[in-house]
């Protein structure tokens, strides 16, 4: 099953302005749960959970800020 062009940019505004900060604080929350780790590794654990978070979307960002394919 393929999104078109104009349901990715949908799903893209939509992962991006909720589903980010939810992720943000969920990812906070968990990570104040333990005991604070040297500098390092706690800069280290924030860096791949930024990355990591945008892995599972990235069909869906791509091609984004481009001009829509499917309009003539």
């Amino acid at each position: 099953m393929t999104l078109s062009y104009k349901a990715r940019r949908w799903w893209s505004l939509a992962i991006l302005l909720i589903g980010l900060p939810i992720y943000v604080v969920a990812s906070i929350s968990l990570l104040s749960l333990l005991e604070r780790p040297p500098i390092l590794l706690e800069l280290f654990t924030y860096l791949a959970l930024g990355i990591l978070w945008a892995l599972p979307f990235k069909y869906v960002f791509r091609g984004v800020g481009q001009k829509d394919p499917d309009q003539d």
